[in-house]
C-alpha cells in the first residue's frame, strides 16, 4: 500500500501548506482519506480527484483533522451530475460524540459510520483496529493492515504517550506518529515528543518512522529554518535502527519498498 501526505502541520495550516490528512492506496487501487484537516481538499485534488474516493476515516473531530470534510461534502454534493456517477461516501468515525458524528452524514452524499473501537472494522482492502489515545478529546490511534499484502501501517491521530501504544504498534511497516512537541517535554496530555516516538518505534521494531501533526516552530517558540530537522534528528537519536523521516505534503512511502 502506498501513504501520500496531503497535510501535516499540527494545530493550524501554515506556510501555504495544511493539517493533517493523508491518503491510503490499496493495490487494488482503493482511495482511503485519514483525516481531512484545513487545505485538504485543494491539495488531494493534486493527487486524485475527490469524486473517486472510496472511503474517509477520521481519528478525532479537532478542527485540524476535520475542517475540510464540509467543503469535500460540498464538492461532491455539487459537481455536475452530468458528469460524474454520485456515489455516497463512506464516512468512518467513532460516535462517543454524537453530535460530531451526526455531522459526518449528509443525505445522498456522505453516510457516517461509528467504527467498532473494540474490534475491527473492514474498509476495502484493510482490516483496521483501534486503541483509544492520550487527548483532551475522544481520539483513536488505528493499525491498518492491508489483506492481499499484509503491510501494517500504524497512525497514531493524536495523542501523549501511554505504555499500550508499544505493542499496538508492534512490527509495523510504518509508524505515523504525531510528534508536535520537541524531546524534553515528555508525558504531555495531548502529544507525543520526538523522543517518545523514537523510542516507541525502536522498541516496537517498526522499519520506518514517519514524523507528523508538526510544529511550526523551534524549541521554545523559536523562528528556525531547521527546526524540523531538529526534531526529526532528535526522533532519530532514540531510534537509530530505524529510518526516519518527515511528512510534507505530497510525500509518499510505498510500504511495500521501505
Amino acid at each position: 500500500m502506498k501513504l501520500t501526505t496531503i497535510g501535516c502541520w499540527g494545530g493550524y495550516p501554515y506556510q501555504n501548506q495544511g493539517t493533517t490528512s493523508y491518503l491510503l492506496t490499496g493495490e487494488d487501487g482503493f482511495q482511503l482519506l485519514m483525516d481531512v484537516g484545513s487545505r485538504a481538499l485543494n491539495e488531494l485534488e493534486k493527487e486524485i480527484s475527490p469524486l473517486d474516493l472510496d472511503a474517509v476515516i477520521i481519528s478525532h473531530y479537532h478542527p485540524d483533522h476535520v475542517a475540510d470534510l464540509g467543503v469535500l461534502r460540498h464538492y461532491r454534493q455539487l459537481y455536475p451530475k452530468n458528469l460524474w456517477q454520485p456515489r455516497v461516501l463512506p464516512t468512518y468515525g467513532h460516535d462517543e460524540d454524537e453530535g460530531e458524528f451526526a455531522k459526518l452524514t449528509l443525505e445522498g452524499v456522505s453516510q457516517g459510520i461509528a467504527y467498532d473501537v473494540n474490534g475491527t472494522e473492514t474498509i476495502g482492502p484493510f482490516t483496521i483496529s483501534f486503541i483509544k489515545t492520550v487527548h483532551p478529546v475522544v481520539c483513536y490511534a488505528m493499525r491498518i493492515v492491508e489483506h492481499e499484502s499484509g503491510q501494517v501501517l500504524v497512525f497514531t491521530g493524536d495523542s501523549g504517550y501511554f505504555e499500550e501504544l508499544l505493542p499496538f504498534t508492534a512490527g509495523a511497516d510504518l509508524f505515523l506518529a504525531d510528534v508536535y512537541l520537541y524531546a524534553g517535554q515528555e508525558r504531555h496530555p495531548a502529544h507525543l515528543t520526538s523522543k517518545e516516538a523514537g523510542e516507541i518505534a525502536a522498541q516496537a521494531g517498526v522499519k520506518k518512522l514517519v514524523l507528523t501533526h508538526l510544529p511550526q516552530f523551534g524549541p521554545e517558540n523559536t523562528e528556525s529554518d531547521n527546526h524540523l530537522e531538529l526534531l526529526r534528528q532528535q526522533a532519530a537519536d532514540y531510534a537509530p535502527s530505524v529510518s526516519v523521516d518527515l511528512a510534507e505534503p505530497h510525500k509518499f512511502w510505498d510500504l511495500g519498498k521501505l
